[in-house]
């Protein structure tokens, strides 16, 4: 079989060892000569071998990851469920190049790709970034559904906007799912139970999958839902038992809590907080013809939860697995994914690919707003019952449409050309309530700490601050790819992308406690007159491109080289604008100038090799890469109101290596591994970038970027050995974090959280059809601090008396150990 017959019908497997642990991408061996199947939106299902046995198409054309020549990483079914990896927030660990915030189930794990992050840490959860791509099929989105009955996840670093219609800054994620199969009737039941260290509760999962033809190899649906329950670890034990009569901090300085019989008389401690329910389904309706292809599908995902998975790091007497804040914080997320996607037959020139998608995701919050309010210096904690929450509700419609064009004519020019148009429109309100508050305010107490500033105040609701924000975006782009194969082993590839885009944001807020706020929106009304009310827009254009080229020295040994440009849309900060000139009294806006935030762009330029040798026993990868970052988006902070936004400042440079492995030691053993180094610092000051409780301070060039990981890694053994007609498989995990500095060069209270590392181990008896495992997380209960929230110059900060909780650190789950079976027909 000739060269390039083989490149255009492809080399259906790339392998990754069952019951292994990494997205190796040198874990490729050639299984057979197989014709990868015309389902492209399927990721060529029918080209599936076994469980052990994947291909990858991201670079639109299935074919095996050893003769892909960019740097992609894959993660199979097989290892997706012998890891236990259910969520964003396990592949971390499992995929180099890439850092992932544990912070919860509160809210969607902060994913670092390649150090391209200049913002401090967080102890919460980023539901929206898009310095990169998430795709579920070839859906742009970014929801951290479960990964259940996937047939692989697809990691990609660096920039692929010639390729994806979603610009991508930094890399993409591709969920591949298993497509319906109107051949036959298929699906599987998973159930697991286990055991979390330091929580009062028994944590399960339940999921199934099933695949029913309607019309015998023409259509087909399917369907797979889950049950998420985790019974969470932190406890919250200072819950002011009735706001606005409790006192939230009952003892003094040194023992801020009080006695026992004063925290009995104040608080109402709950434990386990952090808990997760969450429910999941997707569903899926196929129809396969010849020369068509089409699938419909419905995807839904909820996620509830009552606290955060952080502590205050002990500011308030606290236990490491406690947290001090004064009121449960429970939270809600869901999400509802409608898309078509198609793909038609062209003659013998293309195959066209249509995707539409509508995406309706919200989110409900609630969050202890004290700390903020003590922070803005009001006085209100001279209210000794004084405690505040945000009520929150954040509603995101995006609508995408893509339209893409793929060769099929062989020959030695094979392009890709496609369209995408992105609308989102989001929606935001929030509500400050203080408990009490108004009742005090007009006391004869209040009155002799406020004077006359509150007289005549009615609010019993206690809605100190109300806001509501509208943007919407607009993005269209025309994307393309063009290859030339010279030579057999060698191809040269260029890609184009010219984007646009038009955003724009209306917003308002008010205070109803003050004297003017009084008059403008007087109890009960918690509407926004039209004199606060504010609109700004933004718009940019611009172009990226890509230059790729590849040699096969052997079928065994590749290299490639890669030279491409990224861009991250601007857009407007989700911040009410300023009414100006700004009344007296309390602020909280955004002003002309901090309403809108440009374009970031990134210059990658990468070097790889894939090897495979003794017979393919051993697999190896190896990148080097360098990226320059400029005209950063960085997290700001409002003039008025110390509200967070993104503001754009700055360069910096990202350097690093890349090197998986995957080798046979024998028939039975199997041992792999990956490391990853980091080296990305800023290049160019950035004045006033960091606040702190007493002013602003200058990040400066050479400070390392927060959020990522220097030193990086993962080793696993996998051991199978036949028992009787079965099989016994053995798995131990060991995976290394390397330290993380919170805040660029660690400046301004900003900290280095130590490094760590973490083992998993599980024992599973296949007995062919069904497998039964034993397993460990955390094995040795490892306590890890994983984010940080706000900086040392907050922590344990005394206004008035009154200890600050404002500082916030989340944790790795503790050690858990369960045992889980599954049934496959």
């Amino acid at each position: 079989m000739s060269y390039q017959k083989k490149f255009r019908i492809g080399l259906a497997s790339a392998t990754i060892l069952a019951g292994g642990a990494f997205a190796s991408p040198a874990a490729a061996q050639i299984a057979t000569e197989q014709a990868v199947a015309d389902d492209m939106l399927a990721g060529a299902s029918a080209a599936q071998q076994s469980d052990d046995s994947i291909v990858v198409t991201a670079t639109r054309r299935a074919t095996t990851i050893q003769d892909t020549p960019i740097n992609i990483s894959a993660i199979g079914s097989a290892e997706l469920a012998a890891e236990r990896l259910d969520d964003v927030r396990d592949l971390g660990a499992f995929t180099p190049g890439i850092t992932v915030t544990d912070t919860g189930p509160r809210g969607a794990g902060t994913i670092v790709m390649r150090g391209l992050s200049a913002d401090d840490t967080s102890a919460g959860g980023n539901n929206n970034d898009d310095a990169f791509g998430t795709y579920l099929g070839d859906v742009p989105l970014y929801l951290d559904f479960k990964l259940i009955d996937l047939q692989r996840v697809e990691t990609l670093l660096g920039p692929q906007g010639t390729l994806y219609g979603l610009g991508t800054l930094a890399g993409a994620i591709r969920y591949i799912p298993n497509r319906p199969d109107a051949s036959r009737v298929e699906g599987y039941g998973h159930a697991r139970v286990y055991d979390v260290a330091h929580s009062g509760g028994v944590g399960y999962v339940v999921d199934a999958a099933i695949n029913l033809p309607i019309i015998r190899d023409v259509m087909a649906f399917r369907s797979a839902t889950g049950y998420y329950y985790d019974p969470g670890f932190i406890d919250y034990p200072f819950i002011v038992k009735t706001p606005g009569v409790s006192i939230p901090q009952p003892g003094g300085v040194d023992n801020p809590a009080g006695t026992p019989e004063q925290q009995a008389a104040n608080f109402a401690p709950q434990d386990d907080m952090n808990w997760e329910r969450t429910f999941t389904t997707r569903n899926q309706l196929g129809i396969t013809v010849p020369d068509f292809n089409a699938y419909l599908s419905y995807v839904f995902q909820e996620t509830r939860s009552n606290g955060r998975q952080a502590t205050g790091g002990g500011a308030f007497g606290e236990g490491k697995y406690e947290a001090p804040w004064r009121f449960a914080e429970p939270s809600k997320r869901y999400a509802h994914l409608v898309s078509l996607e198609m793909e038609a037959t062209l003659g013998d020139i293309a195959k066209g690919v249509w995707v539409s998608a509508f995406t309706n995701s919200r989110t409900n919050t609630v969050t202890d707003v004290s700390d903020l309010l003590i922070d803005l210096d009001y006085d209100y904690e001279l209210f000794p019952a004084f405690a505040g929450y945000t009520t929150g509700t954040s509603e995101r419609n995006q609508f995408n449409q893509e339209i893409r064009f793929v060769s099929t004519h062989g020959g030695p020019f094979n392009w890709v050309v496609g369209g995408f148009y992105n609308k989102m429109r989001v929606t935001s309100t929030g509500v400050e309530r203080l408990p009490g508050f108004a009742e005090f305010a007009v006391s004869e107490e209040g009155r002799d700490i406020y004077g006359s500033f509150y007289n005549g105040l009615n609010r019993p609701d206690g809605a100190e601050y109300v806001s509501f924000t509208r943007s919407k975006t607009e993005e269209m782009a025309v994307f393309g790819e063009l290859t030339f194969r010279p030579i057999e082993p060698w191809q040269i590839t260029g890609g184009l992308r010219y984007y646009s885009y038009d955003t724009a944001i209306t917003g308002g807020s008010d205070t109803p406690m003050t004297p003017s706020g009084r008059r403008r929106m007087p109890y009960p009304s918690l509407e926004i007159d039209p004199s606060r009310i504010r609109s700004g827009d933004t718009s940019a254009s611009g172009m990226v491109w890509k230059v790729n080229t590849s040699f096969d020295f052997t079928s065994d040994i590749l290299a490639y080289a890669t030279y491409s440009t990224g861009y991250r849309v601007g857009g407007v900060n989700r911040v009410a604008p300023c009414v100006l000139p700004l009344p007296p009294g309390q602020n909280l806006c955004a002003l002309p100038n901090e309403l809108a935030f440009d374009p970031d762009e990134t210059k990658n330029i990468e070097l790889g090799l894939r090897a495979q040798v003794f017979d393919r026993r051993l697999s190896l990868n190896l990148s080097v890469f360098n990226i320059d970052w400029e005209g950063i988006q960085l997290s700001s902070s409002t003039v008025n109101g110390n509200i967070g936004i993104t503001a754009n400042g700055g360069a910096a440079r990202s350097r690093g290596v890349d090197f998986s492995f995957n080798g046979r030691v024998t028939d039975r053993f199997t041992l792999r591994g990956n490391y990853s180094y980091l080296d990305a610092k800023l290049t160019e000051d950035a004045p006033a970038l960091l606040s702190t409780a007493d002013g602003f301070v200058d990040a400066q060039a050479g400070d390392r970027l927060p959020g990522s990981a220097r030193h990086s890694g993962a080793v696993s053994a996998v051991y199978t050995a036949p028992v009787g007609e079965n099989t016994l498989r053995l798995n131990w995990t060991a995976t290394y974090t390397g330290d993380i500095v919170t805040r660029p060069g660690a400046r301004a209270g900003g900290e280095t959280l130590p490094d760590y590392m973490m083992h998993r181990a599980s024992a599973t008896m296949d007995f062919g059809g069904f497998d039964i495992s034993l397993f460990a997380n955390n094995i040795f209960d490892k306590y890890a601090i994983t984010g940080v929230s706000q900086d040392l110059t907050r922590y344990r900060q005394v206004n008035d008396g009154i200890i600050g909780r404002y500082y916030a650190r989340s944790v790795a789950q503790p050690r858990v150990i369960g045992v889980e079976g599954r049934v496959t027909f």
